[in-house]
């Protein structure tokens, strides 16, 4: 579905290249007032009476050639002048466009004149950008972070969760039976979103430690709590390595790795780092096991294949520092994949 998406785009704006490239050649110098009898969503080219915020749209009329502003609920919306000839326009309402208590207008302003035409504005698709904690057993409640959540639905593995509380920005629920190794969506009147970092019930790490696991405090690390720095959840922890120093995680024993598929975890750094992660005791001073950071969170994630098969068992993971200097790293969200 995405893959015929990007197709349909790619040859909407060639298409559009085209009749760009005749109305410029054909252009009576776009002196009229302009009209708009039309609106698109430009993934499918459908007529649309309403539109979401986030999205692309086809605004369809005349006398467009010369468009010096666009405004959705009286928001200045961006758009690309090579986008623009004189009888469509492509342009993608802005994230944060007003959609209560809105004047439900699309306006375009010329050169010549000024188009107003009837069309409201719904909220942005939701987005998760977390939920803890991970190992939430049947029962117990849940907390999704991210961004408008209205009138939300939870589900976890296509099964439907019972809401506790919700706001824009979280939502509380009831992990349902059977969540196990499934994955956690929303979904709304305006779209759906899945977090799918991290199954249900396979944290190493999300804000705590699970057992048997830990890194123990001799490695001087700080934990952080900071839902809007977080990867994952509220909480995660940094330390200042120096050159070739190292983290370490405790020994323990885990077994079922057979039910997984590899490792994740969440890493960066306050400027340009490199880190060696270390499996079971194995890594140390290996460059075929570096990974660089940057100042953004990087998600990594190693399959047991990468590792040379499935361990026995879980028993340690460790990190060493690579670059030969000190950097502060920060890390979250460590796991097992499912897929």
């Amino acid at each position: 579905m995405k893959n015929n998406k990007f197709k349909f785009l790619f040859g909407l704006l060639a298409m559009f290249a085209v009749t760009l490239f005749i109305s410029c050649n054909d252009d009576n110098g776009g002196g009229g007032a302009p009209e708009i009898e039309n609106v698109s969503l430009a993934q499918n080219d459908s007529l649309v009476e309403y539109g979401f915020a986030d999205n692309m749209y086809i605004i369809r009329g005349k006398g467009f050639i010369t468009t010096q502003k666009i405004y959705f609920n009286e928001t200045d919306t961006y758009f690309n002048s090579t986008l623009v000839t004189d009888d469509v326009i492509l342009v993608t309402i802005d994230r944060d466009t007003p959609y209560e208590n809105a004047t439900d207008e699309l306006k375009v302003v010329t050169k010549y004149g000024t188009a107003t035409y009837h069309f409201p504005v719904a909220p942005p698709a939701p987005s998760i950008t977390s939920f803890n904690p991970v190992n939430a057993a049947e029962g117990e409640q849940f907390t999704i972070y991210g961004s408008y959540f209205l009138d939300p639905v939870v589900t976890v593995g296509g099964v439907q969760a019972q809401v506790v509380s919700s706001s824009l920005t979280e939502i509380v629920a009831v992990m349902p039976a059977g969540s196990a190794n499934k994955y956690v969506k929303v979904k709304t009147i305006s779209g759906e979103s899945e977090w799918d970092i991290s199954a249900v019930g396979t944290a190493i790490y999300d804000d705590v430690f699970y057992d048997p696991w830990t890194i123990e405090a001799w490695n001087n690390h700080v934990f952080v709590t900071d839902q809007t720095k977080a990867f994952q959840g509220t909480t995660f922890f940094k330390k200042d390595i120096e050159g070739w120093g190292n983290i370490q995680g405790n020994w323990g024993w885990q077994e079922g790795m057979g039910n997984y598929t590899g490792i994740h975890f969440a890493v960066r750094s306050d400027d340009a780092g490199k880190l060696v992660w270390i499996f079971n005791g194995s890594g140390w001073g290996d460059a075929t096991h570096a990974i660089t950071t940057g100042t953004e969170w990087t998600d990594v994630r190693i399959t047991w294949d990468q590792m040379g098969g499935v361990p026995a068992a879980m028993q340690n993971l460790s990190f060493q520092e690579f670059s030969g200097a000190t950097h502060t790293y920060y890390f979250d969200n460590f796991g097992f994949t499912v897929d």
